[in-house]
């Protein structure tokens, strides 16, 4: 074990994030602890030329540098003393020891593992992905792997979102360009889960029949107008975009549902009568449901009621149906 050393703070390399998988990190309870009762663990440090590299201990340096300390106790390898793959797995060790890490956190992880310490897949799948509590499958891996190179905007939505892995496979598929498109519009609409799987398949699958860019689709001027309504709620956004959404997708659906509401406003309804069509137009027949709050509006209604079968209009919907 390595003698406890104090370290200036200066003299430590923070911006050299080798051994760091850290992604909006929340530190409030290690500050306070800190605050309260100071350093427990020593960060383990690297000696390298006149300075200092981390290897165990961002986030407690981070958190004295804020608080004004000018120093920290350390442990203080060697600069040859071990190569870069062990002290990155001490690091890793170090972390799932005392906290669980983030999706994000795992990504960058296992990215690290591939891509900079050029470890073989195979061993990967196998002692890591157990490690962060995945199921060891290569597929997974690969996602993991891509999700650590998209946009920092993206990896923030998947953190806050909890976006499940078959969701962010879809993102894969994406450019950057169509990832960040997309995401403007999505993070409004605060969508859950399955929500977020329909707007994403519906914007997949316009995109793939009509050759469009995902960006082009979000652009369209009926999904920004709907967007850009500060007076609606997240959930009446969600449901003007998928309704444009859905139109793009079955434009007969569109003409359906826009030759129906024309005929719907000639009938001249009451304000509490509405009249609805099957989901999709799949079945047949039609809804009219009405409120009343007294007897005599209730005779009213159905006296309204009853003389739309006189109606040419209200025949022809009927027929049509």
């Amino acid at each position: 074990m390595k003698t406890i050393q104090t370290i200036p703070l200066e003299q430590i390399d923070v911006l050299d994030g080798t051994f760091s998988v850290n992604f909006m990190a929340d530190l409030r309870r290690l500050r306070s602890s800190i605050e309260e009762i100071g350093l427990i663990q020593p960060v383990l440090l690297r000696a390298r030329g006149d300075g200092y590299q981390i290897v165990c201990g961002f986030r407690r340096i981070s958190i004295m540098q804020a608080l004004g300390h000018g120093e920290i106790e350390s442990r203080v390898l060697k600069e040859k003393e071990m190569d870069d793959y062990h002290l990155f797995s001490i690091s890793l060790h170090d972390n799932i020891t005392t906290r669980e890490l983030n999706t994000v956190e795992k990504s960058i992880a296992l990215d690290k593992l591939i891509h900079h310490f050029k470890i073989d897949s195979s061993i990967v799948v196998n002692t890591f992905l157990p490690l962060f509590s995945l199921e060891p499958n290569e597929k997974i891996l690969n996602t993991y792997v891509s999700l650590a190179q998209m946009e920092d905007q993206v990896k923030e939505y998947v953190l806050k979102e909890e976006v499940s892995r078959s969701n962010i496979r879809r993102f894969l598929t994406m450019t950057s360009e169509d990832r960040m498109a997309v995401l403007s519009m999505i993070i409004p609409l605060r969508l859950g889960e399955n929500r977020l799987r329909e707007i994403l398949t519906l914007l997949e699958e316009i995109s793939r029949r009509d050759q469009l860019t995902l960006r082009d689709i979000v652009g369209w001027q009926e999904i920004q107008a709907a967007l850009s309504r500060p007076e609606l709620t997240p959930s009446q956004k969600t449901e003007r975009v998928k309704k444009v959404l859905m139109g793009l997708r079955y434009p007969r659906m569109r003409r359906l549902e826009e030759g129906f509401e024309k005929t719907r406003k000639q009938l001249s309804l009451p304000s509490k009568v509405s009249l609805g069509h099957p989901p999709y137009f799949e079945g047949k027949g039609m809804r009219i449901e009405f409120e009343f709050e007294t007897l005599e509006e209730y005779r009213s209604m159905l006296s309204s009621l009853s003389r739309l079968a006189d109606q040419e209009k209200f025949q022809e919907m009927i027929q049509s149906h």
